[in-house]
Order: structure tokens, then C-alpha cells, then sequence
């Protein structure tokens, strides 16, 4: 790829600029860090699905469609929402949503904001900067030719400078718990399809995308899934020192994701956070009797998304673990309302609700 020379600059000093820094913003740059999921949000990011090479059956995509509309509406009654879409399809989306979602202009393939949308970062001195990650549709594995824009283009429509490092690869890859620890496995990050440097050259990378000090690295799994294992479907941090992971209820040396998960696990058991804790775990379980019998479906209880106020999560159809993973979800988050809705459009397509959503944190 052909690079002006402004961008060459940009990239050495680590800051791109969508618009102009000023001289006291650019002195700052090291002092950015990606807030945690559960700070007070300013909204919610969706982007609205419309590729036919990712989605050809037409019945599908508005499959997929229907469930961005029921976050778009859930989310809303929490804390204002935008949905990313070209404008051509905005009359049709407006008929179906509250006025507590707004449209803007910015075209889309699919609907993984957490992966492709902007990653928001805060400086603690009222600035607010948009983290490129230079999502490259999974290492290539599917056509992005909008969604690789999206986060330089919600940089300028925002006025807010893009901030880039070189590292690539998808938010939904990471966990970090606001406070200096990131955990995620290598499979989504040492991996030559995103970065061709070695695991210390990636950490350095993301540590000092994220303003983070210490990272916790699971094998994960290479090849299996268009993520590579991204971590958000398996484990995530509730808050600092305390981590909330799925697990199968039986090990199966034979199958490749329930050794991942005991991998994972393990290690999660025998580190520390940036702060010397041990890490306090709680486990959840997959359901047995779900709606979808496939063994392509993603039931993650947890990939839910925090919003302020409410938690939003996936129900399954299994009434004994839905209600297991609602009274977890409740007792990890006592301040916020649990809210369970049926996205199977995601599960079938590998996601859930945290890999379609991203958070613009206040301040």
C-alpha cells in the first residue's frame, strides 16, 4: 500500500491526525488509555450489515438486520445509540427505530462494531481520541472495503484525532479491565496474518495502545474460526482483579475449543493483574438444551455488552443455564439491570452481542 508522506510521519511519531493537533494534545499522546467497558458511556455504536458478498441470502441479512434493530431498541432505553450506515439506508432503518437512535452517514459491510467501528480512548484531561487498530477483515478472511474505514471516518466526522501505532487487529481480540491489565489470546495478535512481529513486539504494541502496563497471554487457536479465538467469547473482566469465564462442563481432550477454554482458564488461575492481585474467577456454564443444536453456533452468555445502567445478554432457549446466567450476570453487577434477548442471528455467524456493540465513554 501506497503511503502520502504525511501519513509516514504520522505513523513514526504514532499519531495520525484526522484533525489537527494541537501542540498540547500531540504532548499528551502518551497518556492515552481505553477506559473500562463499565465507566459511563456518552452512546452506543451499532453498524447496520448490507454486504451481499458476506451475506447472499437475502432472507439472512435481514435475519442479521432484525437483531442490530433490537439492540439498536434495547440499548436506547439505557443511553443514546448510533447506528453507522451509508445514508441510503437510513429511511428504511429510521421507520423501525426510537428517536433515541441516531444515523449518521458512514458506510458499512457488517455489523461488528467492537471489531471494526472506533475504539475510544481518554487522556484524563477532558481529551477523547479514536485508537486505529487497522482492522483488516480478520486477516484478510472477509471483504472489508468499508469497514476498514470506518474508524477514520468517524474520526473526522467527530473532529477527534486517530490515533496509530502500527498494530492490527480487532478490539473484540482484547480484554482489559480499565485499570492497566489486558488480557487476550495470541492467536488474534501473533499471528502473521495481523502483525509479523514477535509476542514481545505485539504486546509493547498493544499495551501502549491501550495505556495499559501488564498483559496476560492465552494460546487460544489459530485457523478455527475467522477471529482466531478472539477472547471476549470466553472471558471477560468484570472489573479489576475479577474475571468472568464460560466453560464447558466436561473436558474433551479431542476438541480443540474446550482445550482452548481449560488453556485459558489455567492460566488466568496462576497470574496476576498490573496490580500484583490474584485474579478472583467466576465460572459459567454453556447450555445444554439450547434453541440451536449446531456445533458452528456461538452461545456466549459471555459476550454480553455493558451499557450504563443494564447489562445486555444473550438467551439461549435453556431455561435452567439462562437462568443461571441471569442470576451470575445480577450478583457480578448488582448497580444495573440484566437484560436477556434472543440475537441467534448472531450465534450463527459466530458473534454475539459485545462483538456487535462499541462504546464511546464520557467525559
Amino acid at each position: 500500500m501506497k503511503m502520502r508522506r504525511r501519513d509516514v510521519l504520522a505513523l513514526m511519531t504514532g499519531v495520525m491526525a484526522t484533525s489537527p493537533l494541537s501542540p498540547a494534545l500531540a504532548q499528551r499522546a502518551a497518556n492515552w488509555r481505553v477506559p473500562a467497558e463499565e465507566d459511563l458511556h456518552e452512546r452506543t455504536f451499532l453498524q447496520w450489515p448490507v454486504s451481499r458478498a458476506v451475506y447472499p441470502e437475502g432472507w439472512f441479512l435481514r435475519e442479521v438486520q432484525d437483531a442490530i434493530l433490537t439492540l439498536a431498541k434495547t440499548i436506547a432505553a439505557y443511553e443514546p445509540v448510533v447506528v453507522l450506515a451509508e445514508a441510503s439506508h437510513h429511511r428504511a432503518i429510521r421507520r423501525r427505530v426510537s428517536d433515541g437512535v441516531d444515523l449518521w452517514d458512514v458506510p458499512t459491510d457488517d455489523l461488528w462494531a467492537r471489531d471494526s467501528g472506533p475504539l475510544f480512548c481518554v487522556d484524563g484531561q477532558g481529551g477523547l481520541a479514536i485508537r486505529h487498530l487497522n482492522f483488516n477483515g480478520w486477516g484478510g478472511k472477509q471483504p472489508h472495503p468499508n469497514d476498514g474505514l470506518i474508524a477514520r471516518r468517524v474520526a473526522g466526522r467527530m473532529g477527534l484525532p486517530l490515533l496509530d501505532n502500527g498494530l492490527v487487529g480487532e478490539p473484540g481480540g482484547v480484554e482489559q479491565d480499565g485499570a492497566g491489565t489486558l488480557m487476550a489470546h495470541e492467536s488474534s495478535w501473533v499471528n502473521p496474518n495481523r502483525n509479523a512481529g514477535t509476542r514481545d513486539e505485539v504486546e509493547r504494541l498493544l499495551l501502549e495502545a491501550y495505556g495499559a502496563s501488564q498483559m496476560i497471554w492465552a494460546t487460544g487457536l489459530e485457523g478455527l474460526d475467522i477471529t482466531d479465538c478472539h477472547i471476549d467469547a470466553l472471558a471477560r473482566f468484570v472489573r479489576p482483579g475479577s474475571v468472568l469465564i464460560q466453560m464447558p462442563g466436561y473436558a474433551d481432550p479431542a476438541d480443540p475449543w474446550n482445550r482452548a477454554a481449560h488453556d485459558t482458564r489455567a492460566i488466568l488461575e496462576t497470574t496476576t493483574d498490573g496490580r500484583g492481585r490474584t485474579l478472583r474467577i467466576t465460572e459459567i456454564g454453556d447450555p445444554m438444551n439450547a434453541r440451536v443444536v449446531d456445533p458452528d453456533f456461538l452461545a456466549s452468555y459471555a459476550n454480553y455488552y455493558v451499557c450504563n445502567g443494564a447489562v445486555i445478554a444473550a438467551e439461549f432457549g435453556d431455561p435452567e443455564a439462562d437462568a443461571i446466567a441471569h442470576d451470575t450476570l445480577t450478583r457480578l453487577y448488582p448497580e444495573r439491570e440484566v437484560v436477556a434477548l434472543n440475537v441467534d442471528a448472531l450465534g450463527w455467524i459466530g458473534g454475539g452481542i459485545h462483538c456487535a456493540t462499541q462504546q464511546q465513554p464520557a467525559v
